[in-house]
């Protein structure tokens, strides 16, 4: 199950209390799901009861009792546990379900995945003066705007609406894709910086990160095709959280180097691989934008009760509330949230006029990609199997993201480096 056919499934349970009388209120439009905060647990959780609680006349607790009642019932979903005021904490039946539903949605998609409505019939006019970041965050913009269904029309006279702080001199030196990175990447109100740190060849260089996973990514696929086997989505076997399995492994059975290795030297399968040097110095794990809550605003605090997911820290131990809690947290994939949460950076990005928040999300999938990367292909007599096919599938998934990423931000992603 993907975040977006959970949502949906909350989304079905709120519908069916309406209709059942259990509660009298108009459904949300959508339902925002988000990691389990301080207190929670499972998979994912919802402040879905606490936004009904007040239009409903019920209190928080009675909401999300009806609601997970209701859950419980729903295919795919393990458990349901009420924490804090009132927020839903989900499990799902298998711990590879959703990743594996990921991946299979993402391979159906492409570079198109993420694409979504929330623009839909609308015309964004951006007017910006006559300077070269806002000509070209206003093209970004107008990229992100599109594939949210919008049309934007991008015009030059006042009221400006889109005026990000000047580039402090002409970056057309450091060429197309590494000027528009250095105009795109900083924060609108951030003085971006032109410098020649856009064209060094290592991991410093956060588009060189970026675009050398993706390269990796197409060399493995080329090199996998050689050794006679192809991708196919499938479970991972996670070691639980709290084992030594998984602090130094991402998957049972196959240590994962240090970011410095798998970027210093590629994998021996990869004669058509990135070949550029790369120093040791360990590459810095970028954030994308912190918000796992609400689409267009930023995390709360933890002692918020909007913030979705989030537990109460005074309750203590979730198994409290719900003696049907599981015993053991899981650990998901280091990309399983990156990749469920670039619907919702798109959604923001074109929103909010923001394509700096799609250039942080991308350098965090390359960050949770690369650790992967030297585990895909057989070692030695190793013969293919299972496993190498799904890991395969889940570097294309994260390589398909990064490509339709870095388009959407007029930028290259090419299958060589």
């Amino acid at each position: 199950m993907t975040p977006a056919e959970l949502s949906r499934t909350v989304l079905d349970a709120v519908c069916r209390a309406v209709d059942a009388g259990e509660l009298d209120v108009a459904p949300p439009e959508r339902v925002t799901l988000t990691e389990p905060g301080p207190g929670g647990c499972g998979d994912f959780a919802t402040n879905v009861a606490l936004r009904l609680a007040r239009p409903a006349g019920r209190p928080p607790l009675r909401v999300a009792g009806i609601l997970r009642a209701r859950l419980l019932d729903a295919d795919g979903v393990r458990d349901v546990v009420v924490t804090g005021p009132g927020f839903l904490n989900i499990s799902l039946h298998a711990r590879d379900d959703l990743l594996t539903g990921l991946v299979r949605e993402i391979r159906a998609r492409g570079t198109e995945y993420g694409y979504g409505d929330a623009l839909a019939g609308r015309t964004v006019v951006l007017r910006v003066p006559y300077e070269v970041r806002a000509e070209v965050v206003a093209d970004a913009v107008a990229r992100l705007v599109a594939a949210q269904g919008g049309r934007a029309e991008i015009e030059h006279g006042e009221p400006v609406t889109l005026r990000p702080v000047p580039a402090p001199e002409d970056p057309a030196p450091l060429g197309p894709d590494a000027a528009r990175w250095a105009l795109l990447h900083p924060a609108p109100h951030d003085r971006p910086r032109i410098t020649a740190d856009h064209l060094v060849q290592r991991e410093i260089n956060p588009l060189f990160r970026i675009r050398y996973a993706h390269a990796r990514v197409r060399a493995l696929a080329r090199n996998a095709h050689d050794l006679g086997f192809t991708a196919e989505p499938g479970e991972l076997a996670l070691a639980p959280a709290g084992t030594a399995d998984a602090d130094e492994r991402g998957y049972a059975g196959r240590d994962v180097p240090a970011p410095e290795a798998h970027l210093a030297s590629p994998s021996a399968h990869e004669g058509s691989g990135a070949s550029h040097p790369v120093s040791g110095a360990q590459a810095g794990a970028a954030t994308s934008d912190p918000a796992l809550g609400a689409d267009e605003a930023s995390r709360p605090g933890p002692a918020d009760p909007e913030r979705p997911g989030a537990g109460n820290p005074a309750s203590g131990n979730p198994a409290e509330s719900h003696p049907g809690a599981p015993a053991e947290p899981r650990t998901p994939h280091p990309l399983q949230t990156p990749l469920a949460d670039h619907p919702r950076i798109l959604r923001t990005a074109a929103t909010q006029h923001a394509p700096d928040r799609l250039a942080r999300h991308l350098l965090t999938v390359a960050d949770a990609l690369l650790p992967l990367l030297p585990d895909v292909l057989p070692v030695g007599e190793e013969k293919p199997g299972a496993a190498h096919r799904a890991r395969l599938a889940l570097a294309e998934a994260a390589g398909a993201v990064l490509a339709g990423g870095l388009s959407l931000l007029g930028i290259d992603a090419p299958e060589h480096l």
